[in-house]
């Protein structure tokens, strides 16, 4: 049984979100809910929102009836559209601000 959850165009870097990513990568869901809850990182927050929607999906779509017992089989952060922002400099010149943003995947396996 395969459950899968995407969250698409969070607001926090890919470069900043993979290390996050890398402490849950083929732990059991509850241990990686605990991990991500005392873990100091915005990226951990969206990490945990896109894999409590996978352990919903496993329970709604798949009738797993105890979640507990699903781990995170693959977990990716991939790179979505980046966002350009013009700060104004000296001079009269502008630099490109670049505001990345992240699709996170998460799929659950018994």
């Amino acid at each position: 049984m395969v459950a899968k959850a995407v969250g698409k165009y969070f607001r926090v870097s890919p470069r900043k979100a993979r290390p996050v990513a890398d402490l849950v990568r083929g732990k059991n869901v509850e241990e990686a809910m605990a991990i991500l809850k005392f873990t100091n990182k915005k990226a951990a927050g969206m990490i945990a929102k896109v894999l409590k929607s996978a352990m919903a999906n496993a329970e709604e779509n798949h009738g797993v009836k105890d979640v507990s017992k699903l781990y995170i089989k693959e977990i990716r952060i991939d790179g979505g559209p980046t966002w350009k922002r013009y700060m104004p400099r000296a001079y009269g010149r502008a630099t490109l601000i670049r505001k990345r943003t992240s699709h996170i995947t998460i799929v659950l396996a018994e």
